[in-house]
């Protein structure tokens, strides 16, 4: 039986979550071929839910410690009636590194020709519909019923409310 660590435990149950049961252990218990099905589930995910559908927990607890010693797996969780187990499949290929990207990982302060001090405000920007290229500054919302200018150098425009 495979051993896990406390962070391994907790990293596979919250793989675990979003999958559904893929095998289920009814009355006739833990027959060879229920077994064979469980084998077969971990090579093909590593990762399985097994449904037991008996009411005691002692024996449920029986049949997951049966599981793993026949199959030579680890329990992740007893969670009710669910069992869940991960068996390592060394013949299976590791999963591959993400690709690098062209785009940098990290933004860039300012964007080519932008203005003195532009990289302390790092707002966002809009082309200029003047023609000259230059970038004029989004407004952000502040307040109910207000927009007010991203930079200090451009007038506060004001919607009005309801009032008038």
């Amino acid at each position: 039986m495979t051993t896990l660590e406390s962070a391994q435990r907790r990293a596979l149950r919250a793989r675990a979550h979003h999958l559904e049961p893929v095998v289920a252990i009814g009355q006739q218990g833990l027959t060879p071929a229920v077994l064979h099905e469980i084998d077969v589930a971990l090579l093909a995910h590593e990762l399985v839910k097994v449904r037991v559908h008996n009411e005691s927990r002692a024996e449920r607890e029986a049949m997951l410690a049966e599981i793993t010693a026949k199959l030579d797996c680890a329990p992740v969780q007893h969670l009710g009636k669910l069992l869940i187990l991960w068996r390592e499949n060394k013949d299976k290929p590791a999963a591959a590194a993400p690709a690098a990207t062209s785009r940098p990982s990290v933004r860039p302060a300012t964007r080519p020709g932008a203005p003195p001090g532009a990289e302390a405000l790092r707002r966002r920007t809009r082309p200029g519909q003047d023609g000259s290229g230059n970038a004029l500054p989004y407004f952000s919302r502040r307040g109910a019923g207000r927009f007010v200018a991203a930079t200090p150098n451009t007038p506060t425009i004001r919607k009005r409310g309801r009032g008038g």
